[in-house]
């Protein structure tokens, strides 16, 4: 089963990009394009996601429906 986790992604002053998340407790994601930031934090989630369910640690996420908004970023 697929879910969402909304992130929050702000650009740095060194360049990189950060990538955070309220929906998964430790998601930190670091990368010099958004592209490879949004690739770290989907490895990130998907091993704490992991971890937690090793501790039988719940995490309540919403489940993909058949249809959502979804922001594709695009270079110019």
């Amino acid at each position: 089963m697929e879910q969402i986790i909304n992130l929050h992604i702000e650009k740095l002053p060194e360049g990189f990009y950060l990538a955070t998340s309220e929906d998964i407790s430790g998601l930190i994601a670091q990368g010099r394009t958004i592209t490879e930031t949004l690739k770290i934090a989907r490895d990130v989630a998907k091993k704490l996601l992991e971890a937690q369910a090793e501790r039988n640690i719940t995490c309540t996420l919403k489940a993909t429906e058949n249809s959502f908004d979804y922001p594709l970023v695009v270079g110019s």
